[in-house]
């Protein structure tokens, strides 16, 4: 505990200067500039680019650091979001509210579909503490499952990629034929936003996904994952089960993927199946790609970045937009590998003005480990194992 409470009041959790500059500037521009500089529905839809920010972050943690590219984590952010969903469903369908329905008291997709009572795995969403359990639990468990079967048979790489892809699509299509249960295609909507509910709010669960994944990166785990992402076969045969780390990390993305598919529920006031397929899964992880893979906060931006191009672009040019935006995408793969993080690193250190922020400040969001730090993280077993025999070797040479 005393561990935990050291690395949080160091520097090194927020990333030194840069890291705080990074932060202070994002919270501003979130929780002061945008809700000052433009309307309501305006920033309705900043609150919902916000909820995607969190698969964001995620895939910087799974694919950035861990190496590990999953183009369906729209089924995390798509069972957190049904979970909150379900659980305002039962909230606005009480019976006063129900009455005109043949069974007064359950979801109207139910009664429409002649269902008489509320199923049994509906139950637990009629308490809102077991739903913010099962919003982390349920994704988690599934991750689990999933990294299980894959990593333990070390499945990676472009089969991983495409095996979640696959999961995508059929977790897809069994929401959309399960009508009675899930709403089909509609999904569940009509939904009454909590009391008290604000955009703010996602800015400050995004903030403490941020600082979570900051301490997993800066801790010696986090260095295991970049050893891992470039050099696996060292890692495993140095003594690690790398397997156990990537389901881990699998997990811990889950979450923070499905708490954002939660707020995304809570912002909007519904979810369907169409958050949880194919093409928004890989749109999740061009907003990482944009942001930069390797940069938490680039990853926001990237986020807010990719979503406002596309509205800006579906509003004012409706016939042109997606090869405005296939446009933007391409620009990006070409000459900007990094994405905007990496672009602004380049420029930024040659600022005066911003040199101090960068000549003592510790980067553990770059894309190469230090040596240093690799070899710590790596070869410590391997030390340790090597010490006896190279004792033994000094006794025969005396002899």
């Amino acid at each position: 505990m005393s561990a935990i409470l050291s690395k949080l009041n160091s520097s090194e959790l927020l990333g030194g200067k840069k890291g705080v500059l990074g932060l202070a500037v994002l919270a501003a521009i979130i929780f002061v500039v945008l809700p000052l500089g433009v309307d309501i529905f305006r920033l309705n839809l900043v609150g919902k680019y916000l909820t995607y920010a969190f698969v964001a972050v995620s895939l910087v943690l799974l694919w950035g650091n861990g190496g590990i590219l999953s183009l369906g984590q729209g089924i995390f952010f798509g069972l957190g979001g049904y979970g909150m969903a379900m659980f305002m469903k039962l909230e606005a369908s009480d019976p006063i509210s129900t009455k005109i329905q043949t069974t007064p008291g359950i979801p109207d997709f139910m009664d429409w579909n002649q269902l008489t009572a509320i199923p049994w795995f509906w139950e637990p969403f009629k308490s809102l503490p077991l739903t913010i359990l099962a919003i982390l639990v349920i994704p988690a468990l599934f991750a689990y499952i999933i990294g299980f079967a894959m990593f333990k048979r070390r499945v990676g790489g472009v089969y991983f990629a495409i095996i979640t892809q696959a999961i995508a699509l059929i977790l897809s299509i069994l929401i959309v034929g399960q009508q009675g249960l899930t709403g089909g295609v509609n999904g569940i909507t009509d939904l009454k936003t909590m009391l008290g509910w604000d955009t703010r709010v996602n800015g400050i669960l995004l903030f403490g996904c941020i600082l979570l994944s900051r301490y997993i990166l800066t801790s010696k785990f986090g260095m295991l994952l970049l050893a891992m992402r470039d050099k696996e076969e060292r890692v495993r045969f140095s003594g690690y089960d790398v397997s156990d780390f990537k389901i881990f990390i699998f997990c811990i993305a889950a979450m923070i993927s499905a708490i954002g598919g939660a707020m995304f529920t809570l912002q909007v006031g519904f979810m369907s199946p169409s958050f949880v397929g194919i093409v928004p899964s890989i749109e999740m992880v061009i907003f990482c790609a944009v942001g930069g893979r390797i940069s938490l906060i680039g990853a926001v931006y990237g986020t807010l970045l990719v979503n406002y191009g596309k509205t800006f672009f579906s509003e004012t040019y409706p016939e042109l937009w997606l090869f405005l935006m296939g446009g933007l995408f391409m620009a990006v793969v070409m000459f900007f590998p990094n994405g905007l993080a990496g672009l602004w690193d380049q420029h930024a250190r040659k600022l005066k003005f911003m040199k101090r922020f960068y000549d003592d400040t510790p980067e553990p969001e770059r894309f190469e480990p230090t040596l240093s730090a690799t070899k710590e993280a790596v070869e410590a077993p391997v030390a340790k194992k090597e010490k006896p025999a190279k004792v033994a070797s000094m006794k025969g040479a005396k002899a």
